[in-house]
C-alpha cells in the first residue's frame, strides 16, 4: 500500500462522510425535533427521507456532469449548496421548512457521496480498488461512530438547531478539503467524448447490463437494511428501550465499528478468494444472521441485548458486501465511471427510501417491524446473489 492510496483514502473518506455525518449527527435529536416543531414521528422521519431522496435523484446528474467537466467542479458546487441547506435547517420554524431545507442540503451532499466511487475507479480496479474502498470506509467510519455522540452532546448543552450550524461549518471545510488536497482524476482528454447524449446512451447500456444491475441491487438491499435501522433506531432505543441519547449514540457506534472493522479485511480476502466468492460468503452470513434475528422477535423475545448482538454480527458481514459489490459493478465501466457510479447510487438510495417508508408505515413503537424489514432485505440480497454471481469465473478482475 503506497502513500498515494493512503492519501486518496483519507481525502475521499472524509468527503464521503460529510453527507452521512449530516444524517447521523441529528439522529439523537429526532424526538426533540418532533416536540419542538409539533411534528409526529412520520413527519420527523420525512426530513430524513427528503435528504435521502435528494441524494438518490441528483446522482443521475452529478455523475454524467463529472464525466464531462471533471470531478472537482461538481464537488465545489455540492459542498456550497450543502452548507446553505444546513443554515436553512438551523433556521426552520416548522417541520415543512425543515423537510425542504433538508432536501436542498441533500442535493448538495449528493456530490460528495456519489463522486468518490468514480474517483476510485479512475485510478484503480480489482483487488486494489476493493482495498481502497475498504480504506475509504475506514475513514468514512468517523460519521456513524462520532456523529451521533457529537449530536447528543450538542443537544444536551444547546439544542438541535446548533447541530445544523455545526454541519454548515463542515460543508465549508469540505470545500477547503477538495481545493487543497484532491487532485483532478478525470483529465481533459478523457472528457472529449462525454456529453449529454453519451450520458443517456450510457444509462441505457447500464440498464441493460444484467450483471451491473444485479450487483447494484445486492448492495441496494444491503444498504436498505441498514437505512431501516438508521431511520427507526432512535425511536426504538430511546423511547421503547429507554436509552439516553448518549447511550443510544454508543450503541449505534458499536454497530458501525462492526461494519467498518470487518470491511478492512476486504483487500486481503479478495486477493485470496476473489471478489465473487467474498460476496457470496458475506451475503450468506448476513441473511442467516438477520433471519435468526427476525425469528427471535417473532417468537416474542423483545430484548435489547439480543437485538444488539445479532445486529453487530450481521452488520459485520454487511461490511464485506458493500465495497465488493461496488467494485464489481464498476469494474467494466471505467470509461463512464461517473455515470455508472451515479446510477448505482440512485438505484441503491431509491430502494433504501422505499424500504424506509414501508418499514416506517408499520412502526408500532417496538423493534419487530424493523427487524422483519431488515431480514426481508437480507433475503432479497441473498436471492439476487444466487442469480447474479454463480460460482464460475466471469473475468480476471472478478476472480
Amino acid at each position: 500500500m503506497n502513500a498515494t492510496m493512503l492519501r486518496a483514502a483519507l481525502v475521499l473518506g472524509l468527503l464521503s462522510a460529510i453527507g452521512p455525518f449530516a444524517i447521523d449527527m441529528y439522529l439523537p435529536a429526532l424526538p426533540a425535533i418532533g416536540v419542538d416543531l409539533a411534528a409526529n414521528t412520520a413527519g420527523v422521519q420525512a426530513s430524513l427521507m427528503a435528504f435521502m431522496a435528494a441524494i438518490a435523484v441528483c446522482q443521475l446528474f452529478y455523475g454524467p456532469i463529472s464525466d464531462m467537466v471533471g470531478r472537482k467542479p461538481p464537488l465545489y458546487f455540492g459542498m456550497a449548496l450543502f452548507a446553505v441547506g444546513a443554515v436553512g435547517c438551523a433556521l426552520a420554524p416548522s417541520i415543512e421548512w425543515l423537510i425542504i431545507a433538508r432536501f436542498v442540503q441533500g442535493v448538495g451532499a449528493c456530490a460528495a457521496m456519489a463522486l468518490p466511487r468514480a474517483i476510485v475507479r479512475d485510478g484503480y480496479t480489482g483487488a486494489d480498488a476493493a482495498q481502497l474502498q475498504s480504506l475509504l470506509m475506514l475513514v468514512f467510519s468517523v460519521s456513524p461512530i462520532l456523529a451521533p455522540l457529537t449530536g447528543s452532546i450538542i443537544v444536551q448543552f444547546g439544542g438541535w438547531r446548533e447541530i445544523f450550524w455545526v454541519i454548515a461549518v463542515i460543508g465549508v471545510l469540505g470545500i477547503v478539503l477538495t481545493a487543497v488536497f484532491l487532485k483532478e482524476t478525470r483529465p481533459k482528454e478523457a472528457r472529449l467524448e462525454s456529453s449529454v447524449g453519451s450520458a443517456l446512451r450510457g444509462y441505457g447500456m447500464l440498464l441493460k447490463d444484467r450483471n451491473f444491475i444485479g450487483l447494484s441491487m445486492i448492495g441496494a438491499f444491503g444498504m436498505s437494511s441498514f437505512m431501516a435501522y438508521l431511520a427507526n433506531s432512535s425511536f426504538i432505543l430511546i423511547d421503547h428501550y429507554g436509552l439516553t441519547p448518549t447511550l443510544y449514540s454508543v450503541m449505534f457506534s458499536i454497530n458501525a465499528v462492526s461494519f467498518i472493522g470487518v470491511s478492512q479485511f476486504t483487500g486481503l480476502l479478495t486477493r485470496k478468494y476473489g471478489l465473487n466468492s467474498v460476496v457470496r460468503f458475506a451475503v450468506t452470513g448476513y441473511v442467516l444472521t438477520m433471519l435468526v434475528l427476525a425469528a427471535v422477535f417473532l417468537l416474542g423475545v423483545d430484548r435489547l441485548d439480543v437485538l444488539a448482538a445479532l445486529l453487530f454480527i450481521g452488520y459485520g458481514f454487511l461490511g464485506l458486501v458493500i465495497p465488493t459489490t461496488a467494485v464489481l459493478a464498476l469494474d467494466e465501466h471505467g470509461a463512464i465511471a461517473g455515470t455508472a457510479s451515479a446510477l448505482m447510487g440512485t438505484l441503491q438510495l431509491v430502494t433504501a427510501a422505499v424500504v424506509m417508508g414501508v418499514v416506517g408505515s408499520f412502526f408500532d413503537g417496538t423493534a419487530k417491524p424493523m427487524v422483519i424489514g431488515i431480514a426481508v432485505c437480507a433475503a432479497l440480497s441473498f436471492a439476487l446473489t444466487q442469480v447474479t454471481l454463480r460460482p464460475v469465473v466471469r473475468t480476471a478482475a472478478a476472480e
